[in-house]
């Protein structure tokens, strides 16, 4: 397959598909994450969600979450 078959068939893919993508590609390139660092965030992400889930901690919104951002770099 050459690579403008490629992006022709990445358009035909979801936004949710390409993000998966792109991260693919990213771990690629930059030599992929070690497996105990990739064990660490996986755990991590987990227990995040349990306290979430639990009421242990509480979410930020993302429009909250973007609008801080927006502040921060000046937009």
């Amino acid at each position: 397959m050459t690579l403008a078959q490629i992006v022709q068939e990445s358009n035909q893919l979801s936004r949710e598909q390409l993000v998966e993508l792109v991260d693919h590609l990213a771990v690629k390139l930059h030599g992929g994450i070690a497996p105990e660092i990739e064990e660490s965030w996986r755990q991590e992400t987990r227990r995040r969600i349990a306290d979430i889930e639990s009421g242990r901690e509480k979410g930020i919104p993302g429009e909250e979450v973007s609008a801080r951002i927006r502040k921060i770099v000046g937009r």
